[in-house]
């Protein structure tokens, strides 16, 4: 809860007992009570000016106890009330103040901070009115945190516009106030006037150039006008409040949301370091892994995340596809099996269980998941798709086409509809349509080696051969140790009658068809010598591993392995030219 404003200034400072001698009154030795209230009321106003609250509200107390029909002993003690935030009897002794003496304006000020505070909002806007009217009429403004509170009513109550208008006057009278030009700015964002909000935030930083919070609503005004810098007002309110986990998570949260997860992810990871107890900032951060691939961090965030909250229905979801995208559906189908017992109309949760349904070979599953999700969203391309290439995974083409023609048509900038319904009319020969379809796709997405392999096969079958023999050796440039391309562009240069050329393409084949097979053969003479090497077999190891390098001299592996089983008999040196020659190796890979 906000802190309740202060105290009206506006309490008498009078003693009571003057007041039993208003209107002429022949003057009168006041009762004993009377004196005692006056005491009292005096020893609660010192109490007041110290702050000390407590001690306020009992002389008060008996200022209403003695002198229950003066209204000033009613108005100080719901004042105080009030101010200790014990909204509910406070706002009953106002209600008396104002019965006795209608019209105080006193009582009426602290009435309508009272409701404010009490969420009565309609009623405060009333005496806040009332109250305005008084002031103009004494030509004398409200205080600053009377319209500051008189701006939050009005906004409760639908009128930004007049929220704005006391926002404004509140922030003349407190020139140097930076809060109020933030809530100003606060204010005039609300009503999407960016320019004055702005400059509104922009002067609040002026004053207070430390403000974090006016630099995080800065950053959000630049980002709707679509400004440059509202990345950098985000980080740099996180840098001037390093120890705030709301301020961490709002900026962080912030660049996640405008795709700067890279920048987001370390302000987030301090977010869940400054209060582990936020599952939002954990979810958040767990977001944000997951969009860079750091996925078993995101998992174990998004595990504790539904540890803490069972009923999260898009955390379960977002586990089970990060689960799926490291190929652990088995785990996965379980937490989107919850979410869609939660939330059963929502479509991503059954696409990607069907994902995780095909990852374990259950396509029947699957098929039935895309089902109920089509219902709920007829118009999605991508689950059409999905659904076309369960069909295609069961080869059945009759009722994958029809589900991958609706994704192209809903989606005719999407290359892969386009390159799977290609596959799919290769596969009931109707080659001009797969023509169609593999070249539609390969111009959306031309780094696809196997999509011009593909296409340079359909245009084989039209006869189609100088475009063929193009499309086989952008797929070999793509694919250059593959010999699927060679052998298909030997074909067709046979057919052109070009045989030395032919003879050529075979030859290339051939030789990396055996340099896949020794590299095969490599790999299953490595993992042999380490299986050896594990079981203290050192000289069957080293054999092994260097058959693998005479199989293939360039696999990595196979050195690294001979490196330790040398080392391990003691053979410094040639381990450490093995090794030297395997990190080399493995360096040009990547």
């Amino acid at each position: 809860m906000r802190p309740p404003p202060p105290i009206s200034s506006r309490l008498l400072l009078i003693s009571l007992a003057s007041l039993l001698f208003a209107g002429g009154a022949a003057p009168q030795e006041p009762s004993p009570a009377l004196k005692q209230a006056d005491t009292a009321y005096r020893e609660g106003l010192a109490a007041l000016n110290q702050n000390d609250l407590q001690t306020a509200q009992s002389k008060f107390e008996d200022v209403v106890r003695l002198a229950p029909s003066l209204e000033q002993g009613h108005s100080a003690l719901g004042a105080v009330l009030v101010r200790e935030g014990r909204l509910e009897p406070g706002i009953r002794e106002l209600e008396k103040a104002l019965a006795l003496k209608p019209g105080d304006g006193s009582a009426e000020l602290n009435l309508a901070l009272a409701f404010s505070q009490a969420g009565a909002q309609t009623k405060a806007a009333l005496l806040f009115e009332r109250a305005e009217a008084a002031a103009n009429a004494q030509k004398h403004p409200l205080p600053a945190s009377v319209l500051e509170e008189y701006a939050r009513v009005l906004l409760a109550i639908g009128k930004p516009v007049a929220a704005a208008a006391r926002m404004r006057e509140a922030a003349a009278q407190d020139p140097r106030n930076a809060e109020l030009r933030d809530q100003l700015g606060a204010l005039y964002a609300q009503q999407q006037d960016w320019p004055r909000a702005e400059e509104a935030f922009s002067e609040a930083i002026r004053l207070k150039p430390e403000f974090a919070i006016a630099h995080l609503h800065l950053g959000f005004v630049l980002q709707a006008e679509e400004k440059s810098g509202a990345a950098a007002e985000w980080i740099k309110a996180w840098k001037i409040a390093p120890q705030d986990p709301h301020v961490a998570f709002t900026a962080g949260k912030a660049l996640a949301d405008a795709g700067q997860d890279d920048q987001a992810v370390p302000i987030l990871e301090d977010a869940v370091k400054l209060d582990p107890t936020d599952t939002a900032a954990a979810y958040q951060l767990a977001l944000s892994l997951q969009r860079v691939n750091r996925l078993p961090e995101a998992i174990q965030l998004l595990r504790n995340v539904v540890a803490k909250d069972a009923n999260n229905s898009e955390a379960l979801i977002n586990l089970g596809l990060a689960l799926s995208q490291v190929h652990q559906g088995k785990d996965a189908v379980p937490f989107l099996q919850r979410a869609i017992s939660l939330k059963p109309d929502n479509a991503t949760a059954h696409q990607n269980l069907a994902a995780a349904y095909v990852q374990i070979n259950q396509v029947d599953d699957a098929i039935v998941e895309l089902k109920a999700a089509l219902k709920l969203a007829p118009e999605s391309p991508q689950i059409h798709y999905d659904l076309g290439v369960a069909y295609k995974l069961q080869d059945d083409p009759t009722a994958a086409i029809p589900e991958l023609e609706t994704a192209e048509r809903l989606d005719p900038d999407a290359y892969e509809p386009h390159y799977v319904l290609g596959l799919m009319y290769m596969q009931v020969a109707r080659y001009s349509d797969a023509a169609a379809q593999l070249e539609a796709s390969l111009k959306l997405h031309p780094d696809n080696g196997d999509g011009w392999a593909t296409l340079g096969s359909v245009y084989n079958k039209l006869d189609r051969l100088p475009e063929a023999v193009s499309a086989l050796r952008e797929a070999s440039r793509q694919l250059p140790d593959q010999a699927d391309a060679h052998l298909t562009l030997a074909a067709v240069l046979v057919k052109q009658n070009q045989p030395a050329e032919a003879a050529e393409e075979r030859k290339l084949a051939a030789n990396l068809m055996r340099a896949h097979m020794d590299l095969q053969r490599a790999e299953v003479a490595t993992n042999s010598g380490k299986s050896a090497l594990a079981n203290g077999k050192i000289d069957e190891a080293i054999a092994q591993f260097r058959e693998a390098v005479s199989f293939d001299p360039k696999y990595a592996e196979a050195h690294l392995g001979l490196a330790d089983a040398l080392e391990k008999q003691g053979k410094t040196s040639e381990a450490a030219s093995e090794r030297s020659q395997g990190r080399s190796l493995a360096g040009s890979t990547h």
